[in-house]
């Protein structure tokens, strides 16, 4: 007899666990299928072991080069990548086994194996062993994530040519390295590695690093990186990545012109495809994308009744945060139950290079392009006490507000730990808070988030600390 759910979720990562925990909440019979680990890409070998890393990626640039400015000198630094990387699997395990945990007291049965959906209400689940689970649910909940995208042409070989998986595992650095893409991932690395003393070369096809922010904020990031000896090459195709016997070759062009970079290794970070073939979900006549993102309602309902779909394969946002709330509104959805409606351009984005960079909503710049008449409150972190005390001020905040209604339209933030700083403005408007209301609400002191405030008495017209 074939096992039967009311809700069967096919994926365990941030999108797929939460709404399995949600379903289970409200009453429904759940279980959750994913073919390799609980947590998925994020827990395992992204979002969270990629923090661990820039926590020591920090400590070691302190110690290598800013020690004359705290007022410590020693001879014979050493530097154990390894320890880095070991410190990063303890964390994501810990995650891990608190998952498997909220599996068990949330009452979800977890099964390991490649599904596939043999009709719109049965799943098949083939295990590592070869044996075969039939599994029959009344919804059934698509959350495959998505994974690396790399032209045909360019081969990963796992040890010179790489993607983020191998690179976030490898215990051994490279002397030198060329990344492929200045988005969130490759921006994220080439910090860890100019820490370590890697020399770094970043390619981006697009016309500024950190395409998808804003032009100024990606400025600042580029100002901070060149200072520490990266090179960015932004406006530059790559025509062909190719594995030597030393390492790789990287033929690029710009304006007519070619150049071969070389390097010990390249990792490519050019975006994300999603997961959505092998699942029988065109066969059950699902509507999928030309792009190969599943398509869905406002409720993650696709268009064939009893099947969902959240997170990285809807293509809605690529963000783990975007994919749990995806979740919790999916498993409501299905329930019946009150849920909300997600406004996807205001969902928090959170880049943890070096400075942070945090926005959410419009940019400058896209706001005009609407035909907004903006206001700008911009506060930069160099008259800020914490920032100072901390001697990590390069940045700024900077707010966008609708100068008829006082709505605020976005943010952009460039700067220390900036990627905290992003709820209170998110929940303001969400809440529907103008600036004078922020400006209004006390923040403690010495604090980051008092930038904030400074921000928003700014968009007022009444500057205080400059």
């Amino acid at each position: 007899m074939a096992e039967t759910y009311d809700v069967l979720v096919i994926g365990a990562g941030p999108a797929g666990y939460v709404a399995a925990i949600r379903a289970a909440q409200l009453g429904l019979k759940t279980a959750i299928v994913d073919k390799q680990w609980l947590g998925g890409v994020c827990l395992n070998v992204g979002c969270i072991p990629s923090k661990a890393l820039l926590r020591n990626a920090e400590i070691a640039h302190t110690l290598r080069e800013r020690g004359k400015e705290f007022g410590f000198a020693f001879d014979n630094l050493k530097l154990d990548f390894t320890m880095a990387v070991k410190r990063s699997r303890q964390v994501s395990g810990r995650l891990v086994k608190g998952v498997e945990f909220l599996m068990k007291k949330n009452g979800i049965t977890v099964h390991i194996g490649t599904a596939k959906l043999s009709t719109t209400h049965v799943v098949t689940v083939a295990g590592k062993d070869g044996q075969q689970t039939e599994l029959t649910a009344k919804n059934i909940i698509v959350a495959t994530g998505a994974s690396a995208a790399v032209p045909a042409a360019w081969k990963v070989d796992g040890e010179k040519v790489v993607t983020y998986y191998e690179a976030i595992l490898q215990e051994k650095l490279p002397k030198s390295a060329i990344i492929i893409g200045a988005g969130a991932i490759g921006m994220e690395f080439a910090t860890v590695w100019i820490s370590y003393g890697v020399q770094v070369t970043v390619v981006e096809m697009l016309p500024h690093i950190l395409p998808l922010e804003d032009d100024e904020a990606a400025a600042e990031v580029a100002k901070a990186y060149t200072k520490r000896g990266i090179t960015l090459l932004a406006g530059h195709k790559v025509e062909a990545v190719e594995a030597t016997s030393t390492g790789v070759k990287v033929t690029v062009s710009a304006s007519g012109e070619t150049k071969v970079l070389e390097a010990e290794q390249a990792l490519v970070a050019i975006g994300f495809r999603p997961n959505s073939k092998g699942l029988g979900l065109e066969e059950a006549g699902v509507k999928i994308s030309e792009r190969g993102f599943v398509e869905i309602d406002e409720k993650m309902a696709t268009n064939v009744p009893g099947i969902w779909a959240i997170g990285d394969v809807t293509g809605k946002l690529m963000l783990a945060h975007v994919g749990s709330a995806m979740g919790i509104v999916c498993a409501e959805s299905i329930a019946g139950h009150e849920t909300v409606t997600l406004d996807y351009e205001m969902m928090p984005r959170a880049i943890y290079c070096s400075p942070q960079v945090a926005s959410f909503g419009m940019s400058e710049a896209q706001a005009k392009e609407r035909g907004y008449s903006v206001k700008i409150g911009r506060f930069p972190f160099q008259a800020n006490g914490k920032a100072l005390g901390l001697n990590d001020y390069a940045g700024w905040v900077k707010l966008i507000v609708d100068e008829k209604y006082g709505e605020i339209l976005g943010a952009t933030m460039v700067g220390p730990e900036v990627t905290e700083l992003l709820p209170e403005l998110t929940l303001a408007h969400m809440m529907e808070l103008t600036p004078a209301e922020i400006a209004r609400n006390v923040h403690a002191h010495p604090t980051l988030s008092e930038a904030l405030m400074e921000a928003a008495h700014v968009a007022e017209g009444s500057a205080i600390h400059i």
